[in-house]
C-alpha cells in the first residue's frame, strides 16, 4: 500500500472512505491553458455544467489555445455556456499566455507559492483555481483549497460534525492531514462523489 494512503487510513474518516468506496478515480489532468480555462469554468459550478461547457468550446476550436479562444467574440462563448465574467476572465488568461505575462511552463517546476502567487495575480484566477491546477495538474501532494464546497460537506459528513466547516475550520482540521493533504481531498471528493450518485 503507498506510504500516504497507509498513513491516511490510520484516521477513521479516512479508513471508512477507502473501506467503503476505495481508491479515488485518476482525475490527473494534462497541464496548459485548455486545462485553466476548464478550471475557471468550474468555479461555482457544477462539475457536470463546467464539463458541458468546456465540451462546446473544444467542439468550437477544435483545439483549446489562447489564439482560438480568443477569435471567438461574445456570443460564440455565451453560446457554449460562458458567463460574461468568465469570459472577460478567459480572455484576460489567454492574453497573459499570449504576451508572457503567464509562463504556464515555468509552473511545472516552480514552488508550490509562486505557482499561487503566479495564477492569482491574473484576474479571475483565486486560491481555488490555484490549490486545484498545483493538486489535479502538477500533482503536488500537499494541496488543500480549503473553501471548496465539496470537501467541505464531504468533511462534516465523514468526520460526523454538526455543520459544514468554513474553510478556516477545514484548513485546521487538515493540520493532521499533513503531509498528504492532496490525498485526503481527492478521498474527500471520492466520498462527496460517490454519495451523491446513489
Amino acid at each position: 500500500m503507498r506510504a500516504d494512503l497507509a498513513t491516511l487510513i490510520q484516521i477513521p474518516a479516512f479508513e471508512r472512505i477507502y473501506n467503503t468506496y476505495g481508491m479515488h478515480p485518476d482525475w490527473s489532468r494534462a497541464p496548459g491553458f485548455a486545462t485553466l480555462i476548464h478550471i475557471i469554468l468550474e468555479q461555482q459550478v457544477s462539475l457536470a455544467s463546467a464539463q458541458a461547457a468546456y465540451d462546446k468550446l473544444a467542439a468550437k476550436l477544435g483545439t483549446v489555445t489562447p489564439d482560438a479562444f480568443l477569435s471567438l467574440d461574445d456570443a460564440e462563448l455565451k453560446a457554449a455556456g460562458f458567463s460574461r465574467q468568465k469570459t472577460r476572465y478567459g480572455r484576460i488568461l489567454a492574453q497573459a499566455v499570449l504576451d508572457g505575462t503567464l509562463d504556464i511552463p515555468a509552473l511545472a517546476t516552480a514552488d508550490d507559492e509562486t505557482v499561487i502567487q503566479e495564477l492569482t495575480k491574473l484576474t479571475g484566477i483565486g486560491l481555488w483555481t490555484a490549490n486545484v491546477y498545483l493538486l489535479m495538474v502538477l500533482d503536488r501532494p500537499d494541496i488543500l483549497p480549503a473553501g471548496d464546497i465539496a470537501l467541505q460537506a464531504a468533511a462534516k459528513d465523514v468526520f460526523g460534525l454538526d455543520k459544514r466547516p468554513s474553510g478556516a475550520e477545514l484548513t485546521e482540521m487538515a493540520e493532521d492531514w499533513r503531509p498528504y493533504r492532496t490525498l485526503a481531498c481527492k478521498l474527500l471528493w471520492h466520498w462527496y462523489l460517490s454519495e451523491k450518485a446513489k
